[in-house]
């Protein structure tokens, strides 16, 4: 619980912390770094336990960070690269486009304005401190009137009326591990979004009592989840579309909550234009609760220590990974570095799709530039800006230690060129599905291929570089609706200069887990008839590539599925003479028939059907 204390002095130690900041605190830093680190880690715990779909609460698709008053990145948690190399420019475009009040969340998925790709939708909020010292409205954090650590009416820590720990009526609450603040039980109930079985979002509320506000945010928190279904022409969205009006619905950044309301017009647009609207509807309740405990957990923060002092360590934050960027790309060999690998193909037609890089270090700077790959696909291979810039990212930051602050700095010594109109930098409408989980991991390849000449002890082979992505829909007789099953298949990952690669595991850009069976079984009318380790797959050499695996999915209803996937034709490249990896295999069985299919594509099932995915082993390193 934050001290009273601590809460009613936060205003009056800021021209305090201002003058003990012009002395920096290499201690108070890393305390920092941790405070910022665990407020994201804790927002992706809220919105895994309160979300519905098995992809996020189970899966963990997903990803939340933390953002300065500029909006630039302070901190993220540890989830998915691809999502977290990409979420700066969501966040950019959201202030770009739009005034962000007190109550007010933005949501967007437009993958040509800020998003990846349209299952992706990206809530942001502002983190604002109400009330001033000159008013003098109220006690607490928030200046509101009343009494408890908000400074609302009422009894209990909130200060909201009621009985119980929340002051609410009737409510009841757990704790969390990290400190003494009430979370509601599952489902999250947050202000502006009543747990209702409706299909309709009621949004009536009590009137507030107009309160002096901060004149600008503090912070803002964001997060992304991937949704199992935004609409389009396939249940998933995850389809073989020929532009990005055929894979779904897509949301510019706009207001779905205003002056703590849900804008009910934007969320019944959505919610009427995708499949499960029950399950998507939880999603985003969870996404707004897990925005409003990343916005508590910094009003902890700056209840503790000031204003002044909390925004001031977020910009040494930025400057100390911008500083240790430097110095990881200063430990490179100066020179120019070339690589290209191929996607096998865009699932339209057969031919291979090249990217390539060069990669120049000069001192303690980067240049990337993907000048030569191909122009962009008619498939759904294309990948925008934000995509390749977060491959980028996640690549370098590799070559960091594991608790180097994840924030804005870590990008200020690399400058990349994707020319406009390529697959690495589509311009619109290209569709983009496969972009954020193909393009991606390719992307990722082609970056570790060119620094292993720079590097060549510090870089792994090739993993599995695909995601294996696949999506069943139809109708559940269970409950009479529509259902989007979604699901990325593990692979084998990459030897290491002095370790083998692991067996049956997500790499590189997704950082996902796998569904486990009884979750998929007890959601959705399918049934698991393999799952295991795809023997022999990985790539041999000193140090032998991780195995890959085989999932074997059976429909007991008619249904639809799609898959994007990848290295079925060009198999993981090994290092220092090692072996590559195995290809992937995709099947059908149908009454006892295997049916070899395509790496990409849309297939009407029958009622016991199975779909088999055999998933690329890694890349060997080095010869026996």
């Amino acid at each position: 619980m934050v001290p009273i204390e601590h809460l009613l002095e936060a205003r009056r130690l800021v021209p305090l912390q201002t003058k003990m900041m012009q002395k920096f605190d290499p201690t108070i830093l890393e305390i920092y770094r941790a405070l910022y680190t665990s407020v994201a880690e804790e927002m992706g715990i809220a919105l895994r336990r309160s979300a519905f779909s098995p992809n996020i609460k189970e899966r963990r698709d997903y990803s939340c960070a933390v953002f300065d008053h500029a909006g630039r990145v302070i901190a993220q948690g540890d989830h998915m690269p691809v999502h977290l190399g990409s979420m700066p420019m969501a966040v950019a475009a959201a202030l770009r486009e739009v005034e962000i009040h007190p109550g007010d969340i933005v949501a967007l998925n437009d993958p040509f304005c800020g998003g990846t790709h349209l299952p992706d939708v990206t809530l942001v909020m502002g983190v604002f401190l109400e009330g001033s010292d000159a008013e003098g409205q109220g006690d607490g954090v928030t200046g509101r009137r009343g009494e408890g650590v908000t400074g609302r009416r009422g009894d209990g820590v909130t200060g909201r009326r009621g009985d119980g720990v929340t002051g609410r009526q009737g409510e009841r609450v757990l704790f969390s591990n990290s400190s003494h603040l009430p979370i509601p039980l599952f489902p999250i109930r947050s202000p502006g979004l009543p747990i209702s079985r409706s299909p309709r979002l009621p949004v009536s509320r009590s009137p507030r009592s107009p309160v002096a506000l901060h004149p600008s945010p503090l912070f803002f928190v964001a997060n992304r989840a991937h949704h199992a279904d935004i609409g389009g022409s396939t249940p998933g969205s995850m389809g073989l579309a020929r532009d990005i009006y055929g894979e779904g619905l897509r949301v510019p950044p706009l207001r779905l909550m205003s002056n703590n309301q849900i804008v009910e017009d934007v969320m019944q647009l959505i919610l009427a234009n995708v499949r499960g609207r029950t399950e998507r509807h939880g999603d985003f309740q969870a996404q707004i609760g897990s925005l409003e405990t990343g916005a508590v957990r910094l009003m902890e923060i700056v209840a503790r220590r000031g204003v002044s002092e909390a925004q001031e360590y977020a910009a040494q934050l930025i400057s100390y990974s911008g500083r240790l960027m430097r110095h990881a790309i200063g430990s490179l060999a100066d020179g120019e570095y070339r690589a290209e690998d191929v996607l096998d193909d865009d699932g339209i037609s057969r031919d291979e799709i090249p990217i390539c890089v060069r990669l120049r270090i000069s001192g303690e700077r980067a240049l990337v530039d993907f000048t030569g790959s191909a122009p962009q696909v008619a498939g759904a291979l294309n990948a925008v800006e934000a995509i390749t810039i977060s491959a980028v990212s996640y690549v370098f930051r590799c070559l960091l230690g594991g608790d180097a602050p994840a924030s804005a700095g870590l990008m200020e010594p690399i400058r990349v060129i994707a020319p406009l109109g390529t697959i690495v930098n589509a311009m619109p409408p290209a569709s983009v599905a496969g972009g954020n989980v193909e393009t991606s991991q390719r992307i990722v390849d082609v970056l570790f291929k060119a620094l292993a000449k720079a590097a060549p002890g510090r870089v792994p082979a090739a993993s599995q570089g695909t995601m294996n992505n696949l999506t069943l829909g139809g109708l559940d007789p269970r409950t009479g609706e529509q259902f989007a099953y979604y699901e990325t298949v593990a692979g084998g990952m990459g030897a290491r200069p002095n370790h083998d690669g692991l067996s049956g595991v997500h790499t590189h850009m997704t950082n996902s887990l796998n569904t486990p069976v009884e979750a998929l079984e007890y959601a959705y009318p399918l049934r698991v008839r393999q799952y295991r380790t795809r023997k022999g797959s990985g790539g041999k050499g000193k140090r032998k590539g991780g195995d890959g695996i085989v999932r074997e999915i059976e429909t007991l209803v008619k249904a639809r599925m799609s898959l994007l996937s990848d290295r079925r034709k060009h198999a993981p490249y090994g290092l220092q003479g090692g072996a590559p990896g195995k290809v992937g295999r995709n099947s059908i069985i149908h009454d006892g028939r295997v049916l070899r299919i395509a790496s990409k594509g849309t297939w009407e099932l029958a009622a016991g059907d199975c779909v088999r995915i055999e998933t690329p082993g890694g890349g060997g390193f080095g010869k026996k």
